[in-house]
């Protein structure tokens, strides 16, 4: 479950605007996604009435239809390869081995479900969309359109990715290593269009700064970048440079967004473009070498019901989490400037 709170009051809200989100993160979406049987419903426990929020805090809960913490009886005592076992017990000095506790992936259903309501705001007051989707898997990807981007053609592919041809080659990808017992890994592009103008908190409460911090903290991310990120270095000041340019509207604009959406840390009023980096899946099915609890090596071949490849449920994630960071903003803005540049 979740507790959000901040929310401002008047917001109509109901369990589908939740659940509409839910649905693309939860497991059994596809054979390339965990077999894991869960509807994923929602239930509004508190602030919201008569289908309004009240401006209190919203509680939201969702139970687990299918756990099985059986399937997990293997790995009470080992240590699994890229996994959190070895540094939660080194940390707390015990372990929730039965799926993991909250290094499990099953911990972004509640970031999903705060992002729900992020995203119903930002969408009907400010008129911001958050439309990731998956660029890379592996070694595969394509050149996909950013300006003609929607949700539908996002979510036309089980893998999430708008470009049919190439989620074709990702899909067959992935059931191949599935089939290994394997896993992979890839790239989320993340892109906010409407994002308003002049939202950010420097020195240290820079947006890209923010987003970073919260895409970061999502299970399994190991990168990211904004703009032109890591392949920007390979430029002279002269070609990245990006020139101020007047369009057709009147409006001052930068003509390339190589800083992906923001200067000095502040909203251009461009779109945010990020990426947003995802090892492979840490428990597989093919043998791996590792240790017990008491160092003794041990051979690994982990059962249960895991992802072959998160990338595709990691969408929802990563729109949900960057819906919670530009709305924080937007409210903190607002709360020091009032209504004046943002709402312009």
């Amino acid at each position: 479950g979740v507790v959000i709170d901040g929310c401002p009051p008047g917001v109509a809200l109901t369990e589908a605007d939740v659940q509409s989100e839910l649905n693309r993160r939860r497991p059994g979406q596809s054979a390339i996604t965990t077999p894991r049987d869960e509807k994923d419903r929602a239930q509004i426990l508190s602030g919201v009435f008569d289908g309004e929020t009240t401006g209190t805090p919203i509680a939201i809960v969702v139970f687990n239809e299918d756990a099985r913490p059986g399937d997990y009886d293997a790995l009470k005592k080992v240590y699994r390869p890229s996994h959190a076992d070895f540094t939660y017990e080194a940390k707390y000095g015990r372990r929730d081995w039965r799926g993991s506790g909250r290094a499990s992936a099953r911990e972004t259903l509640s970031r999903v479900a705060a992002g729900a309501v992020a995203q119903k705001i930002l969408r009907e007051r400010y008129g911001v969309d958050c439309l990731s989707f998956v660029e890379r898997v592996e070694t595969i990807s394509g050149d996909i359109d950013l300006t003609t981007l929607t949700r539908a053609a996002i979510d036309q592919t089980v893998i999430r990715c708008p470009d049919e041809a190439v989620a074709a080659r990702m899909i067959a990808r992935i059931e191949g290593v599935r089939d290994e017992g394997d896993s992979l890994g890839g790239v989320v592009r993340g892109v906010v269009r409407g994002a308003p103008i002049g939202i950010g908190e420097p020195v240290f409460d820079k947006l890209p700064a923010a987003l970073g911090h919260a895409m970061l903290s999502i299970n399994a991310v190991k990168g990211f970048e904004i703009g032109s990120g890591f392949a920007g270095t390979e430029l002279r000041g002269s070609v990245h440079n990006d020139p101020f340019v007047t369009d057709a509207d009147g409006k001052i604009r930068t003509e390339h967004n190589r800083a992906g959406g923001t200067l000095g840390g502040i909203t251009t009023g461009e779109d945010l473009l990020f990426r947003v980096a995802f090892k492979p899946t840490a428990t597989i099915r093919k043998a791996q070498s590792t240790v017990d609890t008491d160092g003794k090596a041990v051979e690994l071949s982990a059962s249960g019901r895991h992802d072959p490849c998160v990338l595709p449920r990691a969408v929802p994630i990563v729109d949900a989490m960057s819906a919670l960071v530009l709305l924080d903003h937007i409210l903190l803005h607002r709360a020091q400037m009032g209504d004046t540049p943002v709402d312009r």
